[in-house]
């Protein structure tokens, strides 16, 4: 998993409450188990003016070329409802972005975003607001857990301290168990020396 310490990137504004899962990667455009595959997919019920030979619909966020290489998507809250879908989070990841900021996240998402290298940032409406009206590039610095409009306005954020140290440190969810690998080596030592007949 990619490490994330900062970002600095466009911001691109998709600010309506209760994005569910299903806008995010639509069932229909999940056609395997696999996490490539499914950027062509995003937002696609939103995003095309026709599904099946992808027109795209100009008045779409990810369309304008004004946030071309968006590697930032601001949400509304309740971003990420609806199903558990990790398909959603991939997709977002290999669309490029990033970082989603939103007022909240629906928990399962949230989570998801924290394990497949996404920062998920819960800030203030009103900040989200300044970041999409505010011109200019975006940036977050994860360590000391702040973001910057491109007019200099900072918020920060709270955040999960395993979640932080996933993403800073580029690790997912078994890559972070095995940081212990000594430790659980000892305990196994100690507890066969206790209870031998569990290890037969």
């Amino acid at each position: 998993m990619r490490a994330f310490t900062t970002l600095t990137g466009i911001a691109a504004p998709l600010i309506r409450p209760n994005v569910d899962t299903d806008a995010i990667i639509p069932s229909r455009e999940m056609k395997g188990v696999s996490k490539s595959g499914l950027a062509d997919g995003l937002f696609a019920g939103w995003r095309y003016l026709n599904e099946r030979e992808r027109i795209p619909d100009p008045n779409f966020v990810l369309n304008q070329p004004a946030y071309a290489g968006a590697s930032i998507l601001l949400g509304g809250e309740n971003f990420g409802c609806g199903s558990s879908r990790e398909h959603a989070v991939w997709a977002l990841a290999e669309y490029g972005f990033r970082a989603v900021l939103a007022p909240s996240f629906a928990p399962i998402f949230e989570n998801n975003c924290f394990r497949n290298g996404v920062l998920a940032a819960r800030l203030s409406a009103e900040f989200i607001d300044h970041v999409a009206t505010s011109a200019g590039p975006v940036s977050i610095d994860l360590p000391a857990q702040e973001v910057k409009a491109h007019d200099g306005t900072t918020a920060r954020f709270d955040i999960n301290l395993e979640a932080k140290e996933m993403l800073v440190r580029g690790l997912d969810a078994i890559a972070l168990t095995l940081t212990m690998s000594d430790a659980i080596a000892a305990f196994r030592d100690r507890d066969r020396s206790l209870r031998p007949w569990a290890y037969l």
